[in-house]
């Protein structure tokens, strides 16, 4: 399965990403350019940012990504 794949199966789960997860999950290293594949394709892909903690305790802001079916 491509990464591509992996991206869009998880995301038409209903799922979100973040960069973290597409990378420990799914060992995807850039996201980003699999979010531009599937933008290409005609997904339209959701994204805001969303505040979580790091490793050190300290608050750090992501970005989280989803489609709507």
């Amino acid at each position: 399965m491509s990464q591509i794949e992996r991206v869009e199966n998880h995301l038409k789960q209903g799922k979100s990403i973040t960069r973290l997860q597409a990378l420990t999950e799914l060992g995807i290293f850039e996201l980003s350019a699999r979010l531009v594949d599937l933008e290409k394709a005609g997904y339209v892909i959701d994204r805001k940012w969303v505040k979580v903690t790091n490793r050190f305790g300290e608050s750090a802001r992501v970005k989280e990504y989803w489609i709507n079916e």
